[in-house]
């Protein structure tokens, strides 16, 4: 199925519906092979292409297990495998994501299409980055940051009040300094070496920014689960740094050179799992 420049929908879920049936028409249709979940899950078996599977949840709407292992599956092709599984997931998502927009527009003076594309967008940030796929019902996790954005513009809509002339406003215009900012907590901590510099980005990216930690996990070349431990291990550290007052005090010469020495031990425990890593590969290799 191909679309022309012509017949390409303006709105943002009509499109985005005509790219998912692009994707997932003949001869080579989009699609998921449910022999990779276990038995149990309760899901048909074999390839099946994407509307099928859609089609098919929507008609088992207890298979609560079997909805969040597709589901979780999808998210992490979205994430991982490139853009046509995002379109993917938007489809797959698309029933839900048509009843928040007719219930959202229902009275709405403004036009439709906007709630839709804010919808669409809540979805597709939640897709990307917010949606923690190690707990449970992602898809409704998914479906409500959808939700949330759309209902965020008719409250957007509905408080409106236009101002003749800005600078007759009264009250405060400047932001505050954000002091004690969480950013500026890791960066203490880092210079401490409560956290460290290779675990910096990583850990404001999945704890302040709320990215996804697959992506991140594989750049860094490890799993997801070593990823999770690790900033679980950090936390713990911030946690007590922050109850002993050596995050928002002074610290010591004696505790500085204490956090230096735990520094030091980690980076030479990683090092070493990296060499056994990388011995058993080649061993691998070489068998």
């Amino acid at each position: 199925m191909s679309v022309s420049d012509t017949d390409w929908p303006a709105s943002p879920l009509d499109a985005a519906d005509v790219a998912f049936a692009a994707l997932t028409s003949d001869p080579a249709p989009l699609s998921i092979d449910l022999d990779m979940f276990c038995p149990d899950d309760g899901l048909p078996t074999g390839v099946m292409a994407l509307p099928a599977v859609r089609d098919w949840l929507l008609t088992h709407p207890r298979a609560y297990t079997a909805r969040d292992v597709v589901w979780r599956e999808l998210i992490r092709r979205a994430r991982l495998c490139g853009p046509q599984w995002v379109i993917a997931a938007v489809g797959m998502a698309m029933p839900a994501l048509r009843r928040y927009a007719r219930q959202l527009s229902d009275g709405y003076r403004g036009d439709p299409d906007d709630i839709g594309a804010e919808i669409l967008t809540g979805f597709l940030a939640a897709l990307r980055d917010h949606v923690d796929v190690a707990r449970p019902a992602p898809y409704a996790a998914l479906c409500r940051a959808g939700w949330r954005a759309g209902h965020a513009l008719r409250l957007q809509a509905g408080e409106f009040t236009p101002v003749e002339d800005v600078e007759h406003v009264t009250g405060p215009r400047t932001p505050r300094v954000p002091y004690g900012h969480p950013d500026v907590l890791v960066r203490r901590a880092v210079g401490l070496g409560i956290l460290d510099v290779c675990d910096e980005q990583p850990y404001i990216d999945v704890r302040l920014g709320r990215r996804a930690v697959e992506p991140i996990a594989a750049g860094l070349g490890i799993t997801v689960d070593a990823l999770r431990m690790r900033l679980g291990r950090i936390d713990t550290r911030i946690a007590e740094a922050l109850a002993t007052g050596l995050l928002t005090g002074v610290a010591s010469p004696q505790a500085a050179d204490a956090l230096a020495a735990q520094a030091e031990r980690r980076t030479a425990l990683r090092a070493a799992s990296r060499r056994r890593t990388l011995t058993a590969t080649t061993q691998a290799a070489a068998a």
